[in-house]
């Protein structure tokens, strides 16, 4: 295809580059920019209108000399280079090697920008993702293809729990390891720093592709990074027929950086400044998850959004729980009890739960266990806010062991160290020996046949 190369570009501000009465130039195209001192950089077409091609250019438009300045526009939309050499690198958001190594070669490249998934031709998520912790297992399974976001708070521990997750993530049935598709947005040196080596040290880095994009970094570097990871994604899924995690943190960074840059083009804003097609750009990056008929590989996506202000209602997190299925919420207030981690199960939910464990999958018990754990937890909630008001002392019998319950149910059950790895089967049976506190009276989500199988009540002693 041929590429077309102009000079003297119209106007340069704030990492933007306007040219004028130029055909032939589509929406997404690459870009590389020469200046005078035949150093190059690389741009992306952000907008054609009213004759005006606007170009955001990644390492910025300072220094540029318009009169001398070249721009080749290559008709063509980023591309990254596919490869299941990739496994065990870093690169940056456009596929390019962060790690000293050379650059993968193949001659298998995509358009990042890629395509969700037919829904004729998806199939349903099922198939329980064991990750080790219970508040996650037990409460809110993760199944195969499912998105499930973390909301999180600026200094909760999500980067810790992610790296947990990597490390145990894993089917029960099948022997075959998670590929891990790592991508970090606007981090900082010693959070990526700490990706890497935990990656390492824990002998997981060898079977995970992290594309890293520091704060210090390119702005719109962090829209193209998502792309270039679900694109790797999609290939080791599809094509190399392998169980995919993808990570995506953080996705307030993601969403700011596309806010800055709809803000440089003019683009009308809408809630707390974010444009308007907020939605509809977090929909093409969520929905590129899942599964595909009779493919044997799958994505299930897990981003994390910096909930700003803790706030749940913030468009960034109130629009991805519209399009994934549930959300895991992290609590400051456990975080600040020395709880880890500080899953609040109370507004966290997975909707496809129900799909993945059972009789066939986990355990019989299960989802009723689940049910009755929540049940008992927001009883044992009421009687605390009770007991602040009256004073513990004035409460009956049975609501003090709603009190009990409350205190173990977090220290025993969501409350697990960062080393240890639970099975699902030793999850569940934490759970009886919590609701065991209790008279099977108050235990109305389970069956009799569960009481009389695990259900040990001695009664008052």
């Amino acid at each position: 295809m041929k590429q077309i190369e102009y000079r003297r570009a119209a106007a340069a501000q704030g990492g933007l580059l306007f040219m004028r009465n130029i055909e032939g130039v589509a929406y997404g195209d690459q870009v590389i920019i020469t200046n005078h001192r035949n150093q190059k950089r690389n741009g992306q077409v952000v907008q054609t209108a009213n004759d005006v091609i606007i170009i955001q250019v990644l390492e910025g438009t300072d220094d540029l000399d318009l009169e001398r300045t070249w721009v080749r526009f290559l008709q063509t939309p980023f591309s990254v280079s596919l490869s299941i050499d990739m496994l065990g690198r870093v690169f940056n958001g456009l596929g390019q090697p962060r790690d000293a190594r050379p650059p993968i070669v193949s001659t298998l490249k995509r358009n990042i920008n890629g395509s969700v998934i037919n829904p004729a031709a998806r199939a349903y998520p099922k198939e329980f993702i064991q990750t080790g912790m219970a508040a996650i297992d037990g409460l809110n399974s993760l199944v195969r293809g499912q998105k499930l976001p973390i909301f999180s708070g600026s200094g909760l521990p999500h980067n810790r729990l992610l790296a947990q997750i990597v490390r145990q993530a894993k089917l029960l049935n099948e022997e075959s390891d998670f590929a891990i598709v790592f991508a970090a947005m606007g981090v900082s040196y010693s959070d990526a720093l700490f990706f890497h080596k935990n990656f390492e040290a824990n002998g997981v880095l060898g079977n995970v592709v992290m594309f890293i994009n520091q704060a210090d970094d390119p702005t719109l570097e962090r829209l193209i990074l998502p792309r270039t990871a679900l694109t790797v994604a999609e290939y080791l899924a599809f094509d190399q027929d392998r169980h995919v995690l993808v990570i995506l943190t953080d996705m307030t960074h993601y969403a700011e950086a596309l806010r800055e840059i709809a803000t440089a083009k003019g683009d009308v804003p809408a809630r707390k400044g974010y444009p308007g097609y907020l939605y509809s750009d977090l929909a093409s990056l969520y929905e590129r998850a899942g599964r595909i008929k009779n493919r044997h590989g799958s994505i299930t996506l897990m981003p994390v959004v910096s909930m700003p202000s803790d706030d749940i209602t913030h468009p960034i997190p109130d629009l991805t729980g519209y399009i994934t299925e549930g959300q895991i919420v992290l609590s400051r207030e456990l975080h600040s009890q020395g709880i880890y981690p500080p899953i609040n199960i109370s507004p966290s939910l997975s909707r496809l739960m129900k799909d993945g464990v059972g009789k066939n999958d986990t355990r019989d018990d299960h989802l009723r266990v689940a049910n009755q754990l929540y049940a008992t937890y927001a009883k044992a909630s009421e009687v605390r806010n009770l007991a602040s008001i009256i004073g513990a002392e004035d409460l009956s019998a049975i609501d003090n062991r709603f009190l009990a319950f409350a205190r173990d149910f977090e220290q025993h059950f969501i409350n697990q160290d960062e080393s240890q790895e639970r099975s699902i089967f030793e999850t569940l049976n934490i759970a009886w020996d919590l609701l065991s506190a209790l008279p099977a009276t108050l235990l109305s989500r389970v069956s009799e046949t569960d009481l009389a199988k695990y259900h040990h009540w001695e009664g008052d002693k």
